[in-house]
């Protein structure tokens, strides 16, 4: 099936998963937000889009797009392969850099209740959600073909405690 829209036809299947993506080459695209909405948003997917097919890099999702928002500023990445081209827009995340996939079934407004469960279950496992990064994986266009409306939430977390079987007891981690 082909999409008409700019959704990622294939996406993985990060829901309730722990992820590691340290040292996956992205490309990273900064991009002005205002109390965390991006402007433009649209714009800036295609000039990413164009910069990836200029530079004939290969994605492992094609369209799958991570957004990270802030006040100001925000990001927008795409997973890459591999790649030693010379562009400032080129990086490779720092390792560790783990990551907690939600799947959720809605619109954007209604992703409080899941990102409070989620943060729940992080921090009752001894985790702390740090950023979150979203990716948008139906539109208006295709939601109704593809099941509703479909958003990943991924949390970059932080290790707070770990036990260690041995001496059946916790050693905490640096908050810092």
């Amino acid at each position: 099936m082909s999409l008409s829209c700019a959704c990622p036809e294939h996406y993985p299947d990060w829901d309730g998963k722990d992820i590691d993506l340290g040292g996956q080459c992205v490309h990273a695209l900064s991009i002005p937000m205002f109390l965390h909405m991006p402007l433009s948003y649209e714009v800036y997917l295609k000039r990413q889009y164009h910069d990836i097919q200029g530079l004939q890099l290969r994605e492992p999702w094609p369209n799958l797009v991570l957004t990270r928002t802030g006040m100001f500023r925000g990001t927008i990445m795409r997973l890459l392969e591999k790649s030693d081209l010379p562009s400032h827009r080129i990086q490779y995340l720092p390792t560790p850099f783990n990551l907690r996939g939600k799947l959720h079934n809605g619109e954007i407004g209604t992703i409080r209740n899941s990102v409070r469960q989620i943060q729940m279950e992080l921090l009752d496992s001894g985790r702390l959600p740090k950023e979150l990064y979203i990716s948008y994986l139906t539109c208006p266009l295709c939601r109704d073909a593809r099941g509703g409306n479909k958003i990943l939430l991924l949390f970059k977390i932080k290790l707070l405690w770990k036990y260690v079987p041995d001496m059946f007891t916790f050693l905490l981690v640096g908050l810092a």
